[in-house]
């Protein structure tokens, strides 16, 4: 393999890495949908952050639009305890925010060079040639140091307050009686989705974050109780689907994104058939043993 090739497996790898661990939260506070919506209502700080710098590799514009991942986040949740259901109110939030954000690309991309497919919808095959530079010096791809930061950070955040996390993602009644203060938390976490989203979106594509964030950590679900386990079974998945989509790629000359989704989907289904506790099979042979004898008719 040549340096490219190990260059854009490490990407994908890293924002699989990003998205398992914090996805594994999402699914278990059934909150999955919520990095879709993250993905789509950044538009709009992305693009005023464009204008204000005039640059697109400004660490103003991760900023602006993890900030505005974050609005999004609150009024979804002001808009549930309005009683407003939650699905409808990550439908009208993300479906706002980013069709104001299409509006303002429409009136500006004349002017600025900033459209949907650089903004939302990056290829993971241009990341070796993305570069970096400080001080006039190549200093690597650009994505490989955003998902840097944006891991070190999961990473840092998470192990420190593992606990307050956890017990917040399973019992938040619970939390709140022993004073962790749960609605920071929360924010906490929405937080590290939207750095998570922002800093891999451009670079490898909306579709290709959206599926790690959700399916490994749903195929996990499936397999272990425990939460560390879980982040474990998560990453493990990530990393399979990345490696082995990659490969199925070379193989049919088709998009990296499209077979790495498709091999995760294709995973998280083999995992459905044949977990151990949830599996569909094991399911039926259990139910199977249950069911009474069928009455003989000897006399």
């Amino acid at each position: 393999m040549s340096q490219n090739e190990w260059i854009i497996l490490a990407t994908g790898l890293m924002v699989a890495t990003a998205c398992a661990i914090v996805g594994c939260f999402l699914v278990l506070r059934r909150m999955a949908m919520i990095g879709d919506a993250i993905s789509h209502a950044v538009l709009p700080g992305i693009v005023v952050a464009f204008l204000l710098t005039g640059s697109r590799d400004s660490l103003w514009m991760l900023l602006a639009a993890s900030a505005v991942g974050l609005l999004a986040v609150f009024l979804i949740q002001w808009f549930h305890r309005q009683g407003v259901q939650s699905d409808a109110s990550i439908g009208v939030i993300f479906t706002a925010m980013f069709s104001v954000g299409v509006v303002l690309v429409s009136l500006y991309a004349d002017q600025v060079d900033l459209d949907l497919d650089c903004v939302l919808f990056g290829e993971i095959n241009y990341v070796p040639w993305t570069k970096l530079e400080l001080f006039g010096a190549d200093i690597g791809p650009k994505a490989i140091w955003a998902l840097g930061l944006a891991l070190l950070l999961i990473v840092g955040c998470i192990g420190l307050f593992y606990k307050q996390f956890k017990l917040c993602a399973f019992d938040p009644f619970m939390a709140a009686a022993v004073g962790i203060p749960v609605a920071l938390f929360h924010y906490a976490l929405m937080g590290l989705v939207s750095v998570t989203t922002v800093a891999s979106f451009e670079s490898v594509g909306a579709i290709l974050v959206l599926g790690l964030l959700v399916i490994p950590p749903a195929s996990a679900y499936l397999v272990t109780e425990r939460l560390s386990a879980m982040i474990g079974c998560a990453i493990g998945y990530g990393a399979a689907s990345v490696v082995l989509g990659y490969f199925a790629a070379a193989w049919l000359e088709s998009s990296i994104t499209g077979t790495t989704v498709a091999v995760a989907g294709l995973l998280f289904l083999v995992t459905l058939l044949l977990s151990p506790s949830h599996g569909v099979l094991r399911n039926k042979v259990r139910a199977g043993r249950r069911s009474p004898a069928a009455p003989s008719n000897a006399r």
